[in-house]
């Protein structure tokens, strides 16, 4: 009685208010209807800075916030991207890029050739330590800047005025605009470099000029884009949000697939792979793609320094179909060249004995790895170091088996955390064997034989070999293409004959796609941009 005397006494109007904002309080707050596409991603990108990206991971999510001059359809052609259109000189030493007039970065600044410039300058600045600065090193002054310290104004880039950037390079290069498709080469937003320094790429700090925008990151767990309004191709954009889920464990992203938790996996996994031909049909995509699977061999220190047959010993010891056959089993094709198939006007070498049956190399093997100086009673101690992976270590077991079969040798896995690794074989301290993989970053073989290349960042054996060396060096100045394909061939035929390299398969790209996600197509460089996907309306 007390409480009802109490609210008579409330005056009337104010009453209607109290219940008006009880009655509010109720209601459910209206839910955004967002389109969400969920896609999985092997391991934690290393890093959403576009010139210190250096994984294929981060480079999968920068193609989704940043965008080049130039970019791939979804059929992997070369298309114009932030550049509407371009020019070369007669002497193929000078690039004219006209950006687009309705560029703006995602918080609404627009976007002008001179970000494009600071972006490779900073590329190449010693500074910032990118593993990519190599790839432009065709461009006037970059490789002095790089190695020889030489002012990062220097750098042969110049924006002519908002909307024409000029770069400028020292030998013709046929695949420069193949370079400029890469997230290394992507703008960044400059204030926000220098108002949050490594920071700028958090959420909330990153300004992106991509057809996305970083809308959150949990580490080791999701990265979060949202649809960029102010994107110059944002009303072709068809989906709101996506959502970059990071699944270690391959298994584990099948069954959160299975539960409808991922529209589109990074990989199908070996022991899946046969079930999955069976129980999604119509979802498994596969196809070629240019990477390729390799033990390197660390040839600055012993066993592998100066020991050359040992080295192809070890090669033609492992039985490459047995292995495609039995432990990868997802339709990868054994490796006998280091450029994998599909590159226009280039025709691989092969081993010296490609063509010969794994019973007859095992026995050259036996030869070779007597001539190293080892035998049965004195067999070789090899540590072959993978990253964290259970198809890393399969392989790792089924090559070290081989080995102990046929030569007698006795490894020593060692599992390492990929970041690990990667610094050990940068380092080439303690490594011996190690595991590691290459994906073309344009269709062009020195994609691949460049990384070889002595001094080149990614060389991670340590190859140095004057005549390799000197042969790309003669096709980076041929005009002639033709010419130029000669040369690169010998490259890689002088590759193969040192064996610095162990390829062991040539990968295909293997996916398990929901039937609700269009517009995913095939393609060599295996890069699915999320901007080209849609979601087909699935509601009755």
């Amino acid at each position: 009685m007390k409480f009802k005397r109490l609210m008579l006494a409330v005056p009337f109007a104010l009453l209607v208010l109290v219940l008006s904002l009880s009655g509010c309080e109720q209601e459910e707050a209206p839910t955004e209807d967002l389109s969400v596409l969920n896609r999985a991603l092997n391991s934690e990108p290393d890093s959403l800075d576009p010139q210190r990206n250096r994984s294929v991971q981060s480079a999968d999510v920068l193609r989704d916030i940043g965008e080049g001059l130039l970019g791939y359809a979804a059929d992997g052609k070369l298309i114009p991207a932030s550049a509407e259109s371009w020019s070369v000189s007669d002497d193929g030493l000078v690039y004219t890029f006209t950006l687009r007039d309705t560029l703006k970065w995602s918080n609404g600044d627009p976007v002008t050739a001179e970000h494009f410039a600071f972006a490779l300058r900073r590329l190449v600045d010693p500074a910032t330590a990118a593993f990519y600065a190599e790839q432009v090193k065709m461009i006037v002054n970059a490789s002095a800047i790089t190695a020889d310290g030489e002012p990062v104004d220097s750098l042969g880039v110049k924006a002519l005025d908002a909307r024409t950037l000029e770069i400028r390079i020292d030998q013709p290069t046929p695949y420069m605009l193949y370079l400029l498709t890469h997230p290394s080469t992507f703008p960044v937003h400059p204030d926000s470099l220098q108002a949050h320094g490594e920071n700028f790429t958090d959420p909330g700090n990153y300004v992106s000029n991509g057809a996305y925008r970083l809308e959150g990151r949990e580490a080791s767990s999701v990265i979060t884009l949202r649809r960029n309004e102010q994107f110059w191709n944002a009303d072709n954009v068809a989906i709101d949000q996506v959502r970059w889920h990071i699944v270690v464990d391959e298994m584990s992203e099948i069954n959160r697939y299975r539960a409808g938790e991922l529209d589109m996996t990074s990989t199908v996994p070996s022991p899946f792979f046969e079930e999955a031909r069976v129980e999604f049909p119509d979802e498994l995509k596969v196809a070629p793609t240019l990477s390729v699977y390799y033990y390197g061999f660390n040839v600055t220190k012993p066993p592998f320094k100066d020991n050359l047959a040992l080295r192809q010993a070890l090669s033609m010891a492992v039985d490459r179909e047995k292995l495609v056959e039995t432990i990868t089993a997802r339709g990868e094709l054994p490796a006998y060249s280091w450029v994998p198939p599909g590159i226009e006007n280039y025709e691989s070498p092969v081993f010296s004995y490609a063509k010969l049956t794994q019973e007859e190399r095992n026995k050259i093997a036996k030869q070779l790895y007597r001539q190293a100086g080892y035998s049965e009673e004195n067999p070789a101690e090899i540590e072959l170091r993978y990253n964290t992976s259970d198809v890393h270590r399969r392989i790792a077991v089924s090559v070290s088996s081989m080995w102990s079969d046929v030569l007698g040798v006795e490894t020593n896995l060692i599992n390492e955390e990929f970041r690990v690794l990667v610094q050990n074989m940068r380092e080439r301290e303690v490594t011996q064997a190690f595991r590691s993989n290459w994906s073309g970053d344009y269709t062009d073989a020195v994609t691949f034989l460049g990384i070889m290349a002595p001094g080149a960042t990614w060389n991670l054996p340590g190859y140095d070999s004057a005549e390799f060396g000197e042969l790309m060096e003669s096709a980076a100045r041929q005009v002639d293409l033709d010419a130029r394909r000669l040369y690169l061939e010998e490259a890689e035929r002088i590759l193969l004959r040192d064996h610095p390299v162990l390829p062991l398969y040539f990968y295909v790209s293997k996916q398990l796609v929901k039937p609700r996600v269009l517009g995913r197509q095939d393609n060599l460089l295996n890069y699915h941009y999320s901007q080209y996907l849609s979601l087909a309306d699935t509601e009755e």
